[in-house]
């Protein structure tokens, strides 16, 4: 996204917060094909069967984003596109909870962890799995926020290292440190979690 465009939705944004109710339908077209290009990324994980498009995924989080009473959309690029990934893992998270009323148990899969090399090991459980996942970012929140706000960019909103340094403020290398180091401890996590099934 160019720098005008970056700075059209910051004006747009700030317009939202001020109570422009047109602000919001501005904004959707200067942000969709990226909220589309993440929603893609993070859906094409998900096993066959999957009754939720890209699409969809993109306007239900959009639609909760401005539909919200209290709506919040950043004064940035960066906070909206944070917030737009909060809202993404929001409706994957209960869609995989429904599935799992649905389903209720079905053929994991034990992970060995013994002698891999955890770092280059990628973060991309199956899709029944997400509802672990989401167990492990509040866990780690906890400990350590800014490692859930970059996985957050990075895994559900699909910004690359270098939007996700610009969103937050920090360095490429400390988005790369930090994304390495929270895809270890979520593999390790949720490889615990398998071999405890």
């Amino acid at each position: 996204m160019g720098s005008r465009q970056e700075g059209d939705v910051t004006r747009i944004l700030r317009a939202a917060e001020a109570g422009d109710a047109q602000a919001a339908a501005e904004l959707l077209p200067l942000v969709y094909s990226e909220l589309r290009r993440s929603a893609r990324a993070r859906m094409a994980k998900t096993p066959p069967g999957n009754t939720l498009q890209p699409t969809a995924l993109v306007h239900e989080a959009y639609l909760r984003l401005i539909g919200k009473d209290d709506a919040k959309l950043g004064k940035s690029r960066g906070h909206f596109f944070a917030a737009a990934a909060q809202a993404m893992r929001d409706i994957l998270v209960e869609q995989a909870r429904r599935k799992k009323r649905q389903k209720r148990g079905g053929g994991r899969k034990r992970i060995d962890i013994d002698g891999a090399d955890l770092a280059e090991v990628p973060l991309e459980p199956p899709a029944e799995d997400i509802l672990a996942l989401d167990e492990a970012l509040q866990r780690l929140e906890q400990e350590q926020p800014r490692l859930v706000e970059v996985v957050k960019l990075r895994f559900f909103a699909g910004l690359t290292t270098r939007e996700t340094a610009a969103a937050l403020g920090i360095s490429v290398p400390t988005v790369e440190r930090d994304w390495r180091f929270a895809r270890t401890l979520l593999y390790t996590h949720l490889a615990g979690s398998q071999a405890r099934r």
